[in-house]
């Protein structure tokens, strides 16, 4: 199947003003044995498009300067995204949860380069962080690797390797010090401690931090930290929790691992996955829509002010932003990938 020609107009957009929203069917973003998808299921599904080759996405013809930006991004078919990551450049970078590959989107027209091919069966590119050099940080999933790519040239600058069998490293937030990921079957987290000019660190000063207070851990067969971000102010971490406490976000202490729940008043998260803090602004996407709240500086406390919805959205599962625009990447859970299945993102405005 071919993709259609890069969108040259928006598609329309409904942001609703509410106070209360329904939670919406959990769909995990990996599922494992017992779920609609295992994780066998989806290791085969690797292993067999690990030999195919990606269908590349179109390459978007010449535009006249005054054209507008994309707002629907086509990825190669088969690709099965799972996180997004935008840096100072108008360039998006999406992780293929087949094998790794890395695709690179010009924001201005929509055209994709592969810039990394991916390492095939059991490799994974997740969350994905962008710093002001460019480079690329990127959750591995079951590969329970931290990896750190030249975002221009796509060349491998190290890997990590963190966790125990059981890990799963999903999403990935950048601080002035540190770089964090979640492990979503083992309650802890990981930090990469940066220099002061963002050298990278030696493979033995990789933090786990394990998370306490009122985190819950959910059990190993279902999926508990999934999303990631700083705190308005900078002080703390903001945790998705999808299982067992209904989709809950915590506050995270980075120095002992403290989690205590935010308040949220009615809303829950139960199908979030990668989060986005803006400002004082939390974008968390669902299974159709965004949650949109305001947060304290401290993040102690938040209330939704919005939810934006969308037709294009079908399972987003991270968000990033560029300029006026906040950028999501449709996984389709729980839809089986095959080599012939579209992939896109979606742009929608960022809140004012």
């Amino acid at each position: 199947m071919s993709h259609p020609q890069a969108e040259r107009t928006s598609m329309p957009l409904v942001i609703t003003k509410t106070r209360r929203t329904q939670p919406s069917a959990d769909i995990p973003l990996i599922p494992r044995g017992g779920t609609s998808l295992s994780r066998r299921r989806l290791l085969g599904l690797g292993a067999a498009l690990g030999t195919v080759a990606l269908s590349p996405a179109p390459t978007a013809a010449a535009r006249p300067a005054d054209t507008p930006w994309p707002t629907l991004l086509h990825l190669p078919d088969g690709f099965h995204p799972a996180g997004i990551g935008i840096g100072p450049a108008p360039y998006a970078y999406f992780g293929s949860l087949l094998g790794g590959a890395i695709q690179r989107v010009r924001l201005s027209t929509g055209e994709g380069t592969l810039i990394h091919p991916g390492s095939g069966e059991g490799h994974y590119a997740v969350g994905i962080e962008v710093d002001a050099r460019q480079r690329l940080f990127i959750a591995g999933g079951w590969g329970r690797t931290i990896t750190v790519m030249d975002g221009t040239a796509g060349r491998i600058l190290r890997t990590y390797e963190v966790g125990t069998a059981d890990t799963f490293v999903d999403h990935v937030v950048l601080t002035p010090r540190m770089a964090w990921a979640t492990d979503s079957f083992t309650g802890q987290l990981y930090g990469l401690p940066l220099g002061s000019r963002g050298e990278l660190p030696t493979a033995d000063a990789v933090v786990t931090l394990r998370l306490s207070g009122e985190w819950v851990q959910g059990p190993l067969d279902g999926l508990t930290a999934t999303g990631i971000a700083a705190t308005p102010d900078g002080r703390a971490l903001l945790v998705v929790n999808i299982l067992p406490n209904g989709g809950g976000l915590f506050r995270v202490d980075p120095c002992t691992g403290r989690a205590r729940r935010v308040d949220l008043g009615d809303t829950e998260l139960p199908t979030t996955n990668g989060i986005l803090v803006h400002g004082r602004t939390l974008y968390a996407p669902r299974t159709s829509d965004v949650a949109v709240f305001r947060l304290d500086p401290t993040g102690h406390h938040g209330r939704l002010v919005e939810t934006i919805t969308d037709p294009r959205l079908d399972t987003p599962c991270a968000a990033a932003v560029y300029r006026d625009r906040i950028y999501l990447p449709n996984a389709r859970f729980p839809l089986p990938p095959t080599p012939e299945t579209p992939y896109t993102a979606v742009a929608v405005p960022l809140r004012r």
